[in-house]
């Protein structure tokens, strides 16, 4: 790892196995986070507050705020060793529980809609469009581009909380999206959002799966969130309309990132049930058993991408998947991803776990670019995600401080 990155992975390792620096840290990033600061409290305006928090929480944990810079620092994971990278335009709209208030961190274009050749066009939906095909453009064949459908504004949110499709605007630029990113060979990922949101999203990932995931191949995943007491039932409603219409499923699953301005009620009472209901989704599809997929019912088509910084959860499926091809058991390709800042050990050990080709699993840094300004509630929900990790957290710093001793005396030794 280059001492840059090393040293400020150290930095926030430190902060992150504090709680008495990170409490106060995911405040201050919340402050930050409320739209309409005053110029002194914008991080894209005052020139100061960016260049400390680029410094620091940014760049761990972000690729850039301008195309050259994601660029840059996508090719820097690369040289790492992963197979590709993960990228996000990070334009989106949060919603608090608590408050019961949805607002769109960063500079987000205005709603007000404008008439074009007689069509209404939003400029919200416009602005997220041409950040998300930007993105494209930032990334090669083989990585994944992943959408944050929330940044395309107030139109379409308020169609994904009634479990409505979004207006004709938004489903025509995410069928751009997708022809371009299946001309491209590059796969996407819709994440997951709020609960207040997730209904609608789930239906427009279904029919862009429908569409896209056609012949065996995926081209589009939906997120399923394991911390969910739902999450079950809606894989299983998925793999039914995969069953009836023939498509391939594209599942990728993560324990969840919203927990801080979720309905506390749509959440598992505890992390071992959380941690038990997304070992068992993960080991069931590469088992080829979910519920009544694979023992009363055919398994449908579906591949299967794991994100997780558990270490335990993603050694023992790849492991799993290595012995199921090696008895020539039936089972589903998948892949692997953890954030870009994050959990590193858990990657590079990933990619130590050789196949039976010999061959690395297929491994993925996910990041996030875009303005400080719209990055902030990516990287509030990161500080909440180490809050909520702590003895990971720990456990990460410990690894950086043993090396940091170990780059050290390497230093004075050949001195």
């Amino acid at each position: 790892m280059p001492l840059p990155m090393f040293l400020r992975s150290l930095l926030v390792a430190t902060v992150s196995s504090r709680k008495w620096l990170l409490v106060p840290s995911i405040h201050i990033l919340n402050f930050f986070a409320k739209p309409e600061r005053t110029w002194l409290f914008n991080l894209d305006k005052n020139p100061v507050l960016k260049a400390i928090i680029k410094k620091s929480f940014y760049d761990q944990f972000c690729a850039g705020t301008t195309p050259a810079e994601t660029r840059k620092c996508v090719k820097a994971l690369k040289d790492l060793g992963f197979r590709g990278v993960i990228l996000t335009y990070a334009q989106e709209m949060v919603f608090d529980h608590k408050s019961g208030n949805g607002y769109s961190p960063g500079s987000a274009a205005e709603e007000a809609a404008e008439e074009a050749a007689g069509i209404k066009i939003d400029n919200i939906i416009e602005s997220w469009r041409a950040g998300t095909v930007g993105t494209i453009d930032l990334i090669e064949e083989g990585d994944i581009l992943a959408i944050k459908t929330s940044g395309a504004g107030p139109a379409v949110v308020n169609a994904f909380n009634k479990g409505d499709l979004p207006p004709q605007q938004m489903l025509d630029a995410l069928n751009e999206i997708g022809t371009k990113c299946k001309e491209r060979n590059i796969q996407i990922i819709v994440d997951a959002e709020s609960q207040h949101y997730q209904r609608g999203i789930d239906r427009v990932s279904l029919e862009m799966m429908r569409k896209f995931n056609t012949d065996g191949r995926v081209v589009v995943y939906n997120t399923y969130q394991a911390y969910l007491k739902g999450t079950q039932a809606l894989l299983a409603s998925h793999l039914a309309e995969a069953e009836k219409d023939g498509f391939t499923l594209g599942l990728k699953l993560v324990r969840g990132a919203y927990i801080a301005s979720e309905d506390r009620a749509l959440i598992h009472d505890t992390k071992q049930d959380t941690d038990d209901n997304y070992n068992g989704i993960a080991q069931g599809a590469l088992r080829q058993q979910l519920g009544e997929y694979g023992v009363s019912r055919p398994f449908p088509s579906l591949k299967l991408f794991l994100a997780s910084h558990n270490r335990d959860s993603v050694i023992s499926a790849q492991r799993l998947h290595k012995q199921r091809i090696a008895a020539g058991l039936p089972t589903v390709p998948v892949s692997f991803a953890q954030l870009h800042g994050m959990s590193d050990e858990v990657s590079f050990t990933l990619l130590a776990e050789k196949g039976n080709d010999g061959q690395p699993p297929a491994v993925f840094k996910c990041s996030t670019w875009g303005s400080m300004g719209e990055c902030i509630g990516y990287l509030m929900r990161r500080a909440v995600e180490n809050r909520d990790a702590v003895l990971r957290t720990n456990d990460e710093y410990v690894a950086l401080r043993r090396e940091a001793g170990r780059r050290m005396r390497s230093m004075f030794g050949a001195a």
